[in-house]
Protein backbone atom coordinates (compact mmCIF):
# COMPACT_ATOMS: atom_id res chain seq x y z
CA UNK A 1 0.00 0.00 0.00
CA UNK A 2 1.26 3.50 -0.80
CA UNK A 3 -0.04 7.03 0.03
CA UNK A 4 0.28 9.91 -2.01
CA UNK A 5 -0.96 13.37 -1.33
CA UNK A 6 -2.40 15.17 -3.95
CA UNK A 7 -3.72 18.17 -2.38
CA UNK A 8 -4.42 19.31 1.23
CA UNK A 9 -7.93 17.63 1.35
CA UNK A 10 -7.14 14.97 -1.59
CA UNK A 11 -4.82 11.41 -1.14
CA UNK A 12 -4.30 8.88 -3.41
CA UNK A 13 -3.81 5.05 -2.35
CA UNK A 14 -2.34 2.58 -4.15
CA UNK A 15 -3.30 -1.02 -3.55
CA UNK A 16 -1.77 -3.64 -5.05
CA UNK A 17 -3.43 -7.20 -5.37
CA UNK A 18 -0.76 -8.53 -3.27
CA UNK A 19 -1.78 -5.85 -0.51
CA UNK A 20 -5.44 -7.73 -0.95
CA UNK A 21 -4.28 -11.07 -0.85
CA UNK A 22 -2.66 -10.47 2.83
CA UNK A 23 -5.85 -9.06 4.15
CA UNK A 24 -7.65 -12.55 2.78
CA UNK A 25 -9.88 -10.05 -0.02
CA UNK A 26 -10.39 -11.27 -3.51
CA UNK A 27 -10.77 -8.88 -6.18
CA UNK A 28 -14.18 -9.65 -6.76
CA UNK A 29 -14.51 -8.80 -2.72
CA UNK A 30 -13.38 -5.23 -3.03
CA UNK A 31 -16.83 -4.31 -4.42
CA UNK A 32 -18.99 -5.81 -1.70
CA UNK A 33 -20.11 -4.29 1.15
CA UNK A 34 -18.64 -6.72 3.74
CA UNK A 35 -16.70 -6.33 7.00
CA UNK A 36 -12.88 -7.51 5.80
CA UNK A 37 -13.53 -4.04 2.80
CA UNK A 38 -14.66 -2.23 5.52
CA UNK A 39 -11.31 -2.85 7.79
CA UNK A 40 -9.11 -2.51 4.62
CA UNK A 41 -10.53 1.04 4.60
CA UNK A 42 -10.17 1.86 7.94
CA UNK A 43 -6.36 0.82 7.45
CA UNK A 44 -6.08 2.64 4.79
CA UNK A 45 -7.31 6.01 6.19
CA UNK A 46 -4.84 4.77 9.68
CA UNK A 47 -2.17 4.00 7.23
CA UNK A 48 -2.79 7.83 5.52
CA UNK A 49 -2.70 9.69 8.71
CA UNK A 50 0.39 8.30 9.92
CA UNK A 51 2.35 8.47 6.44
CA UNK A 52 0.89 12.48 5.16
CA UNK A 53 -0.89 13.46 8.12
CA UNK A 54 -4.65 13.32 6.43
CA UNK A 55 -7.42 12.48 8.87
CA UNK A 56 -10.58 11.63 7.18
CA UNK A 57 -13.06 12.94 9.79
CA UNK A 58 -16.04 14.63 8.36
CA UNK A 59 -17.93 13.76 4.63
CA UNK A 60 -15.41 12.47 2.20
CA UNK A 61 -15.65 11.06 -1.05
CA UNK A 62 -13.59 7.49 -2.39
CA UNK A 63 -13.04 7.18 -6.08
CA UNK A 64 -11.86 3.57 -6.55
CA UNK A 65 -10.11 3.10 -10.19
CA UNK A 66 -9.13 -1.26 -10.58
CA UNK A 67 -6.30 -1.45 -12.65
CA UNK A 68 -6.30 -5.19 -14.43
CA UNK A 69 -3.79 -7.90 -13.03
CA UNK A 70 -1.95 -4.70 -11.20
CA UNK A 71 -4.51 -3.61 -8.67
CA UNK A 72 -6.09 -0.47 -7.47
CA UNK A 73 -5.86 2.79 -6.68
CA UNK A 74 -8.31 4.69 -4.22
CA UNK A 75 -8.50 8.85 -4.41
CA UNK A 76 -9.59 9.77 -0.91
CA UNK A 77 -11.60 13.75 -0.83
CA UNK A 78 -12.15 15.25 2.16
CA UNK A 79 -14.84 17.93 2.59
CA UNK A 80 -17.24 17.64 -0.84
CA UNK A 81 -18.17 21.02 -1.18
CA UNK A 82 -18.04 24.62 1.15
CA UNK A 83 -21.05 23.64 2.86
CA UNK A 84 -19.85 20.41 3.87
CA UNK A 85 -16.39 21.91 5.61
CA UNK A 86 -18.12 24.15 7.48
CA UNK A 87 -20.40 21.87 9.09
CA UNK A 88 -19.51 20.31 12.71
CA UNK A 89 -18.90 16.84 13.06
CA UNK A 90 -18.63 13.82 14.97
CA UNK A 91 -15.14 12.67 14.80
CA UNK A 92 -16.29 9.02 14.92
CA UNK A 93 -18.69 9.45 11.96
CA UNK A 94 -17.50 8.78 8.31
CA UNK A 95 -19.75 10.56 5.31
CA UNK A 96 -19.39 9.03 1.89
CA UNK A 97 -19.58 8.91 -1.62
CA UNK A 98 -17.97 5.93 -3.34
CA UNK A 99 -17.37 5.86 -7.40
CA UNK A 100 -16.14 2.70 -8.71
CA UNK A 101 -14.35 2.47 -12.50
CA UNK A 102 -12.99 -0.22 -13.77
CA UNK A 103 -9.75 0.38 -16.08
CA UNK A 104 -9.04 -2.02 -19.55
CA UNK A 105 -5.41 -0.47 -19.53
CA UNK A 106 -1.94 -1.62 -18.53
CA UNK A 107 0.42 1.15 -17.62
CA UNK A 108 4.06 -0.02 -16.56
CA UNK A 109 6.47 1.94 -15.70
CA UNK A 110 10.10 1.50 -15.67
CA UNK A 111 13.67 3.07 -13.98
CA UNK A 112 15.83 2.33 -17.54
CA UNK A 113 15.31 2.47 -21.07
CA UNK A 114 17.18 -0.97 -20.85
CA UNK A 115 14.94 -2.20 -19.23
CA UNK A 116 11.98 -1.18 -21.61
CA UNK A 117 14.93 -2.91 -24.55
CA UNK A 118 15.17 -5.89 -22.91
CA UNK A 119 11.35 -6.36 -22.08
CA UNK A 120 10.31 -5.58 -25.69
CA UNK A 121 12.33 -8.04 -27.26
CA UNK A 122 11.14 -10.71 -24.60
CA UNK A 123 7.53 -9.84 -25.57
CA UNK A 124 8.55 -10.11 -29.27
CA UNK A 125 9.48 -13.51 -28.80
CA UNK A 126 5.94 -14.02 -27.28
CA UNK A 127 4.19 -12.25 -30.08
CA UNK A 128 3.42 -9.49 -28.19
CA UNK A 129 3.60 -6.33 -30.90
CA UNK A 130 1.66 -3.04 -29.38
CA UNK A 131 1.82 -0.48 -26.68
CA UNK A 132 2.76 3.08 -26.50
CA UNK A 133 5.68 4.34 -25.23
CA UNK A 134 6.15 7.30 -23.05
CA UNK A 135 8.91 9.15 -20.81
CA UNK A 136 8.32 11.89 -17.58
CA UNK A 137 9.88 12.13 -14.80
CA UNK A 138 13.37 10.57 -16.10
CA UNK A 139 11.30 6.85 -16.45
CA UNK A 140 9.56 5.33 -19.26
CA UNK A 141 6.50 3.89 -19.57
CA UNK A 142 4.40 1.30 -21.33
CA UNK A 143 0.92 1.39 -21.90
CA UNK A 144 -1.03 -1.63 -23.63
CA UNK A 145 -4.71 -1.92 -24.15
CA UNK A 146 -6.04 -5.54 -23.05
CA UNK A 147 -6.84 -6.32 -26.45
CA UNK A 148 -3.47 -6.17 -27.68
CA UNK A 149 -1.97 -8.98 -25.41
CA UNK A 150 -4.41 -11.44 -26.69
CA UNK A 151 -1.61 -13.87 -27.41
CA UNK A 152 -0.77 -14.29 -24.06
CA UNK A 153 -2.90 -15.19 -21.12
CA UNK A 154 -2.96 -11.72 -19.06
CA UNK A 155 -2.11 -13.09 -15.73
CA UNK A 156 1.58 -13.94 -17.64
CA UNK A 157 1.65 -11.37 -19.73
CA UNK A 158 1.07 -8.72 -16.22
CA UNK A 159 4.32 -11.19 -14.91
CA UNK A 160 6.56 -10.65 -17.47
CA UNK A 161 6.54 -6.97 -17.35
CA UNK A 162 6.91 -7.11 -13.64
CA UNK A 163 10.27 -9.02 -14.14
CA UNK A 164 11.35 -5.70 -16.15
CA UNK A 165 9.01 -2.77 -14.29
CA UNK A 166 6.62 -2.06 -11.78
CA UNK A 167 2.99 -1.14 -12.09
CA UNK A 168 2.48 2.51 -12.06
CA UNK A 169 1.26 4.44 -9.08
CA UNK A 170 0.61 7.68 -11.09
CA UNK A 171 -2.14 7.40 -14.01
CA UNK A 172 -1.34 7.37 -17.77
CA UNK A 173 -3.56 10.28 -18.22
CA UNK A 174 -1.37 12.51 -16.18
CA UNK A 175 2.03 10.61 -18.44
CA UNK A 176 0.03 12.04 -21.49
CA UNK A 177 -0.66 15.06 -20.66
CA UNK A 178 2.40 16.38 -18.77
CA UNK A 179 4.98 13.33 -20.47
CA UNK A 180 6.23 12.72 -23.80
CA UNK A 181 5.23 10.00 -26.13
CA UNK A 182 8.21 8.45 -27.71
CA UNK A 183 6.05 5.67 -29.61
CA UNK A 184 2.14 5.95 -30.95
CA UNK A 185 1.75 2.33 -31.60
CA UNK A 186 3.52 -0.99 -32.08
CA UNK A 187 6.18 0.23 -29.67
CA UNK A 188 7.36 -3.75 -28.94
CA UNK A 189 8.30 -4.12 -32.49
CA UNK A 190 9.38 -1.01 -33.21
CA UNK A 191 11.88 -1.56 -30.47
CA UNK A 192 12.47 -4.55 -31.28
CA UNK A 193 13.54 -3.29 -34.66
CA UNK A 194 15.71 -1.08 -33.72
CA UNK A 195 17.72 -2.70 -30.83
CA UNK A 196 18.14 -6.67 -32.07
Amino acid sequence: MRVERLTYNKIKIFLTFDDLNERGISKEEIWQDIPKVHQLFRDMMTEADDEVGFKADGPIAVEVFSLPAQGMVVIVTKGINEYDLEEEYDEDYIEMQVTLDENDEIFYEFSSFEDVIVLAKRLHSLDIKGGRLFSFNNHFYLKFEEEEVTPLDLDLFIAVLAEFGSSSTITSYRVIEYGKELMKSDAVNELFRYFK
